[in-house]
């Protein structure tokens, strides 16, 4: 279906360039082409066509670059990215990062898609969104708190199934240690979220205060 749509367009635009064509032919007839500054009528004519050869093979080469990517975009099903059905959703293997008392964290957002870009740039993205959060502190105030809860929840439910996957994937002394740092933040997220639900803006910005420095640990432990 997508290799049909992108042959619909090229077919659209080749229709489009020869109704360009053939209004311009048309004014080409219809118009007496004056001498200007002392220009013959021959050499207008002629520089009158060449311009319109150059519009013509511009407008052919533009459909070769447009055929040539929407061709490339039609295979994207090869290069390992596509999803061909439903989006899988994200699944956790270390239990021992959800809240002992619920079986799961309150932050979590649901349905969402978790691109799995391998160990590295998990780490990588756990620095990011812990900046992300370090810098949401600004964004706290009264009349903020829904942007900041949608924030936070967003961010931190990124960050809870990377740990799970670099937790998974850390040699045996480092997994407990990266346990306890993964618990200490989502602790704190979670009072953090509780506070911001009921718009105590007191209680958000003196739990936040306690999670900033676990969130720059999480940076440096990512690096």
């Amino acid at each position: 279906m997508a290799r049909l749509a992108n042959l619909n367009g090229v077919f659209e635009t080749l229709s489009r360039i020869q109704i360009r064509l053939a209004s311009l032919e048309r004014a080409k007839k219809g118009v007496e082409i004056v001498g200007f500054l002392g220009k013959k009528k021959d050499d207008c004519e002629e520089q009158h066509s060449m311009q319109t050869t150059r519009r013509v093979a511009l407008g052919l080469a533009s459909i070769a670059v447009v055929g040539k990517t929407c061709n490339a975009v039609s295979f994207a099903e090869d290069n390992g990215f596509w999803i061909d059905g439903r989006i899988p959703l994200p699944s956790v293997n270390n239990n021992k990062i959800e809240n002992e008392n619920t079986g799961t964290r309150s932050f979590l957002k649901k349905r969402i898609f978790i691109a799995d870009i391998g160990l590295k740039g998990r780490m990588y993205r756990l620095r990011k969104y812990a900046f992300d959060l370090l810098a949401m502190e600004d964004l706290i105030g009264k009349d903020t708190l829904n942007y900041v809860q949608k924030f936070i929840k967003i961010k931190s439910t990124f960050m809870y199934y990377d740990f799970d996957k670099v937790i998974t994937a850390a040699p045996v002394d480092d997994k407990q240690p990266l346990l306890d740092l993964a618990n200490r933040l989502f602790d704190n997220v979670e009072k953090l979220d509780a506070a911001v639900k009921q718009r105590n803006i007191l209680q958000t910005e003196a739990t936040y205060k306690d999670t900033k420095a676990i969130l720059q640990e999480v940076m440096t432990r990512m690096a």
